[in-house]
């Protein structure tokens, strides 16, 4: 067999793909070295953002699918470095793509979406979670911030540990599958409780928007905190484009205090897209342990479709807790279904095409 070219081997690498960042480990300028040897032995050097990068595994994977398949080609071996700190800062320049920092890094495209309620207790951090994988499955790029600061729990729910990794003065979010992902959660030690008053959240959400590498999001999922207060101010302020969906439970009490959290949405320039009712009722029996009707009623209040109405399944709950989607965890359950249904009704609203009109489950 011929020996392979240099050039063939770095074709090769192009579709080796840096599973953080998502772009190209040659377009990163990730590749340190490439030396072929007589006998079709090739060895391949790729530098690394930090050492011990969680994620060496997919590079190991991708460089031995894709530079083993070239002509010629006996053996692979891949090894390791580590960006030096002017290679780091290249990169980030890169990635920002010109823009300053300190500034908005989501594409101007991108959709924000911030799941809202008025009180807490009503599921909308499960449901930001499973909302943000329904909308993966269909092939959009989906980004999650968790910007519950106080009650954060989106990497728990999605099952995901590893911290974010520093490039010079970008900070790369994890990954789950292609969810991208940013939580307070992912800079404490042993849960430990987060005591900040209103500026220094506003700093918080403002360094998550604008020093975290988002790329090229279709979406991005916010999970709100419950109520009123300075976390939707400070993201009205710093997205006033933002979309809202509210979520409630059927009961009145549940229903009352929504209405106060999409007055604030609509005080700071936000759309209200509609309303997601969650716990309707207890499946296998149809018992509406929490009443009937609270999430239809906030919405002819407000003026918005009801988009939703997610069953009490334990299948969500059981999921949550162990960390993965009830998609992929219960794909058949009564909770996937109508989560899946909610995903694509959203999905719908960005074009304009639902509006009142809309047919309630």
């Amino acid at each position: 067999m011929p020996t392979p070219l240099r050039d063939t081997i770095l074709t090769a690498l192009e579709q080796v793909i840096d599973p953080e960042l998502h772009k190209p480990v040659t377009e990163l300028e990730m590749v340190r070295d490439v030396v072929i040897r007589d006998d079709g032995a090739v060895e391949v050097t790729i530098a690394l953002t930090v050492a011990g990068c969680p994620m060496r595994s997919s590079f190991e994977d991708q460089v031995q699918r894709f530079v083993g398949a070239v002509a010629g080609v006996v053996s692979v071996q891949l090894h390791f470095d580590v960006m030096s700190p002017d290679e780091k800062a290249a990169l980030s320049t890169r990635l920002r793509g010109g823009r300053p920092e300190k500034t908005i890094s989501l594409d101007p495209i991108t959709r924000v979406l911030a799941i809202a309620s008025g009180k807490g207790g009503v599921g909308k951090s499960t449901l930001t979670a499973n909302l943000a994988a329904a909308l993966a499955a269909t092939g959009q790029r989906i980004g999650v911030l968790d910007a519950d600061v106080y009650g954060h729990s989106i990497p728990h729910m999605l099952g995901v540990q590893q911290r974010p990794v520093v490039v010079d003065t970008m900070i790369v979010p994890p990954v789950r599958g292609d969810l991208k992902l940013m939580s307070i959660g992912f800079f404490l030690d042993d849960n430990a409780p987060v005591m900040w008053r209103g500026p220094m959240l506003h700093r918080a959400l403002e360094q998550f928007l604008s020093d975290v590498y988002w790329g090229e999001l279709d979406t991005l999922v916010v999970d709100m905190p419950p109520g009123t207060g300075d976390v939707a101010i400070s993201l009205g302020q710093l997205l006033p484009r933002a979309e809202v969906l509210i979520v409630t439970t059927p009961q009145p009490a549940a229903q009352q205090v929504a209405v106060r959290a999409a007055g604030m949405a609509e005080k700071v320039g936000m759309r209200i897209i509609g309303v997601a009712e969650n716990m309707s009722y207890l499946v296998g029996t149809g018992q509406e342990i929490f009443g009937s009707g609270g999430g239809q009623r906030l919405a002819d209040e407000i003026g918005v479709p009801l988009l939703g109405s997610i069953p009490l399944d334990p299948a969500l709950r059981e999921a949550a807790d162990a960390g993965t989607p009830v998609l992929e965890a219960a794909p058949d359950s009564e909770a996937s279904v109508a989560i899946v249904d909610l995903a694509a009704r959203i999905q719908k609203t960005r074009r304009g095409t639902i509006r009142k009109a809309l047919t309630v489950l």
